[in-house]
């Protein structure tokens, strides 16, 4: 009876094994088949991977209020301890003046597969050089990424 069940056990165990060689087999296939390189031989950011799938962002002149208190919800549960909404750097970059620095797509890409984007993006792995520690992934669904957006321009001073 025992051997059975160590039997059946390795069984899993080779079988599990098995199924994760398919995947990485699967994902190196279509790494390798990334065209476009950056000049330091990263993979060029490419915003259609995965699920960011912002390229553009329709924003207004003036600011959504309702979104903007909104993505002030979300920054209070997900943000607030790791981002200041000053220039000053906490454990992540502060956050004043980041929508003059990177588009709307960019942040809603970055806030929203923020793993994809620090492997492929030279902008996110500079930011990584420079605090060092790895923004996690905070599952932030495209409303919430939107109306963080909002916030942040209301913290840059968009009225």
């Amino acid at each position: 009876m025992k051997k059975i069940a160590i039997l059946l056990f390795m069984g899993a165990c080779i079988a599990a094994c098995g199924g994760n060689a398919e995947k990485s087999s699967g994902t190196s296939e279509s790494s390798s088949s990334e065209s476009g390189k950056t000049e330091n031989g990263n993979p060029s950011y490419d915003p259609e991977r995965g699920e960011g799938k912002f390229t553009e962002v329709a924003v207004g002149e003036k600011l959504d209020p309702i979104m903007a208190a909104a993505g002030e919800k979300v920054y209070g549960v997900k943000c607030v301890s790791c981002h200041k909404l000053t220039g000053e750097k906490l454990v992540g970059p502060g956050w004043l003046g980041v929508t003059d620095r990177h588009t709307a797509a960019w942040i809603m890409n970055f806030a929203t597969n923020t793993d994809a984007m620090l492997n492929k993006d030279p902008k996110a792995q500079a930011q990584l050089e420079i605090c060092l520690v790895r923004m996690p992934n905070q599952n932030i669904a495209d409303e919430d990424a939107r109306a963080l957006y909002e916030f942040m321009r209301r913290n840059d001073g968009i009225k």
